[in-house]
């Protein structure tokens, strides 16, 4: 939100100018290679060009759908007292995680040739395809949520945060969310070794959500009261200083991030609401920060409503783009969407990570990653699949594909335990996270993309 505290970066308004020069200049790239594509219909080149910049064009658009939706996020789990790991793991993993949701419902529907997105006269996906189309943006997202985004986080503290440049994790990130995280993908790496996924998957995934959230209720409870009681002793202060708002809220288990310190302090001098008093204020930014829009309720629903409509269109954009390529490379639909639709779904995941780290909210920043992945696969793999059964007359989604398992299924299954592991150990270690530590995970991720691109040529 604009509310956050100033960061060491460069200044808002060259960022936001860049990002706006890079827009016009895939907005061009776009038609150009519209029109190439046009006079070419055959050529390879051609439609490949086009396609990098319709995705570069998803990504910026599924961006600024759900830049506002994080803010109205943040603004409401501030009002609620949602603690930054909680809001994290659950608020702005939602608010980041809509594209792979709404991916995953349109390439089960695509695969099942759906009038509403199937060209006339094309016999769309096979319907363990398309489903595992979905599986394949969803894993491919958790690898990339999971490995890039503290990555990233990581090597932007490093290089703008000098006083503090490393990202400190606390364990609640790896005891709670990375370990459920661990769990989830189990459960579902047993169900993908058989050869027909049915709705028990979904209720099973469907319920571990619930038990993951009455965790984190019982966990913002506990945060609540906490809050209370500091909020209580710092009110016996005359106007308390910041180290004296550290203090209190540490005293009692409380990290006290630079954010969380600023509206307890706005908090005791009763002027949340008062716009003029500081040059804080709660509102959404819209159109890369150009405008900005004053947060209440109301106005904080109302724009969840229509960033979640642009994204869904966005989203379907994707899918089209995903299967074209796959269409136009002869090769599996899986390893497109496990890097093409993972990465370009993930945008919002990555910047709203970013964000959070630089107002100093590492626990947010780390936990999104983590609470996302749970939401991606117990929701975003779940909610598609009783979609698929449904739209498959209530018969259960077969990943055998002419009889045969899955191009990709089972080094998909290694790689994200085994990733999962290494990572878990690597954010564990001290409980730091390094720029040599980050360069690290990137490193990992390039392991995993050249499975992809091995796996599309058939090794």
């Amino acid at each position: 939100m604009s509310a956050s505290a100033p960061s060491d970066s460069h200044p808002p308004d060259s960022r936001f100018g860049l990002a706006v020069w890079v827009t016009a200049a895939c907005f061009l790239g776009l038609c150009a290679s519209y029109g190439w594509a046009s006079q070419a219909p055959a050529s390879v080149a051609a439609n490949l060009t086009l396609a990098v910049f319709q995705i570069a064009m998803i990504s910026i658009v599924i961006w600024q759908a759900c830049d506002p939706f994080a803010d109205a996020a943040q603004y409401l789990g501030e009002q609620w007292r949602i603690p930054s790991s909680v809001r994290g793991a659950t608020l702005d993993a939602v608010a980041s995680s809509l594209p792979e949701l709404f991916t995953g419902f349109f390439f089960v529907l695509y695969a099942m040739n759906a009038s509403v997105l199937a060209p006339p006269g094309e016999p769309g996906l096979h319907a363990g395809e398309g489903f595992g189309a979905t599986i394949a943006t969803c894993a491919g997202s958790a690898v990339y949520n999971m490995i890039l985004i503290p990555a990233f986080c990581g090597i932007a503290i490093a290089l703008t945060r000098h006083r503090k440049p490393i990202i400190e994790i606390h364990r609640t990130v790896i005891t709670r969310d990375g370990l459920w995280f661990m769990v989830c993908e189990i459960v579902l790496v047993a169900f993908l070794f058989s050869k027909q996924l049915s709705w028990h998957l979904a209720a099973i995934l469907l319920g571990l959500y619930g038990v993951y959230l009455v965790w984190l209720w019982i966990d913002a409870r506990k945060y609540r009261n906490a809050r209370s009681v500091a909020i209580e002793t710092l009110q016996s202060i005359d106007k308390p200083s910041d180290q004296q708002i550290q203090s209190a809220l540490t005293d009692h288990g409380i990290n006290a991030t630079p954010s969380l310190i600023d509206y307890v302090a706005r908090e005791l001098r009763g002027d949340l609401d008062d716009e003029d008093g500081d040059d804080y204020v709660d509102s959404a930014g819209m159109l890369f920060g150009r405008i900005q829009i004053p947060l209440r309720p109301s106005i904080s629903y109302s724009l969840l409503v229509g960033s979640t409509a642009i994204t869904a269109i966005a989203c379907y954009w994707l899918v089209e783009v995903t299967v074209s390529i796959a269409t136009t490379l002869d090769i599996p639909v899986f390893f497109v969407a496990v890097i093409v639709a993972a990465a370009a779904s993930s945008v919002p995941d990555t910047l709203l990570s970013i964000g959070a780290a630089k107002r100093g909210d590492d626990d947010g920043a780390v936990s999104n990653a983590f609470g996302s992945n749970i939401f991606d696969i117990c929701i975003c793999l779940s909610l598609p699949l009783i979609a698929g059964i449904f739209l498959n007359n209530g018969q259960p989604i077969d990943l055998l594909i002419d009889g045969k398992p899955m191009p990709g299924l089972f080094g998909l299954q290694v790689l994200l335990l085994s990733l999962t592991v290494i990572t878990l150990a690597i954010l564990s270690h001290r409980l730091q996270l390094t720029l040599r530590k980050s360069l690290v995970l990137v490193g990992l991720y390039l392991v995993f993309i050249g499975y992809a691109v091995l796996g599309s040529l058939g090794f």
